[in-house]
């Protein structure tokens, strides 16, 4: 748990210094429509960062699939739905750990000033996959950007496969 915690207040810094290099995001973001790429840019700078190494992790582990590749890249997309704080970040990461019901049940219903955070954080998945699908990303990367945070499952289709190492990848960057 301290090991845990340590790790989520790095991760809170990291975030708040995060910053990335037009060379960085050209190399990552070729594979994507320009639509998407668009998308891309629409996302916070930590959330591009996260993104940038959720990718590279994907190619460091021999993934080459353009679809799995283009998730990696906007599977938080839809959080740009609202600006989220930093400190709004923390809570949820915080809450997600050790209080996730509570999360789920804030992120419920419409949003509000009090829940915004919550419901922001609780939709991204669904925003993110249909603002993917508007710029003409393929149906797999839009299913996985869609189901990235679902419970792992035993199936063995190539959607769960990916979306295996999409968030093996996500969760440890």
């Amino acid at each position: 748990m301290v090991k845990t915690a340590c790790y989520r207040v790095a991760q809170f810094f990291h975030a708040l210094t995060a910053q990335v290099s037009d060379e960085e995001v050209e190399q990552a973001i070729h594979i994507l429509t320009p639509e998407a790429q668009a998308l891309f840019g629409r996302q916070a700078i930590q959330d591009q960062r996260h993104a940038l190494a959720v990718y590279r992790a994907l190619q460091q582990g021999g993934y080459t699939n353009p679809h799995l590749l283009a998730a990696a890249l906007l599977h938080d997309a839809g959080k740009a739905a609202t600006r989220l704080a930093p400190y709004h970040r923390a809570i949820v990461v915080l809450l997600g750990r050790f209080a996730p019901r509570l999360l789920a049940r804030l992120g419920q219903g419409r949003a509000r000033w009090w829940n915004r955070p919550f419901v922001a954080h609780a939709q991204h998945p669904e925003t993110g996959a249909r603002w993917a699908q508007e710029a003409d990303c393929s149906p797999l990367a839009v299913a996985l950007i869609r189901r990235h945070e679902e419970e792992p499952t035993n199936s063995t289709t190539e959607e769960d496969q990916f979306r295996a190492a999409l968030q093996a990848a996500d969760s440890t960057n």
